[in-house]
């Protein structure tokens, strides 16, 4: 369906750009004398003009239809990775969870080095008395 709108679409743009040639400038356009003929040089501005519109209409239409089937079956996507466990939550107290590591590194799914357990507290130093 698609390529049969995209081939009458292009052939809208040939016929839009033949008719926009032969239409009479102000310099006497392509062809286009002051010689009478099959067609005035009125008559010919008034088909050409109404042909003009008509082929700019229907491009405008085949445009629309392009878009529309374009993004016809397009679901949304997200750029976040699926993660089924869902959110977590925030800890108590509103500090972050300890193994995060930051959003970055949960992105590039790089886990944070694991740090090393703190030394236990030093002793109380005790006064030496003589």
């Amino acid at each position: 369906m698609q390529q049969v709108v995209i081939v009458i679409h292009l052939m809208l743009v040939l016929a839009l750009i033949g008719v926009v040639l032969l239409q009479r400038s102000e310099g006497g356009g392509l062809g286009i004398g002051s010689s009478g003929g099959f067609m005035t040089t009125r008559g010919t501005g008034n088909v050409l003009t109404k042909t003009t519109w008509w082929l700019a209409a229907l491009f405008f239409a085949t445009s629309l239809l392009l878009s529309w089937l374009a993004g016809y079956s397009r679901q949304p996507a997200s750029i976040l990775p699926n993660n089924p466990a869902g959110p977590s939550a925030p800890a108590p107290g509103g500090a972050p969870p300890a193994s995060s590591g930051g959003l970055l590194n949960q992105l590039q799914g790089n886990t944070p080095p694991a740090a090393p357990a703190p030394a236990p507290p030093a002793p109380p130093a005790v006064p030496q008395s003589k």
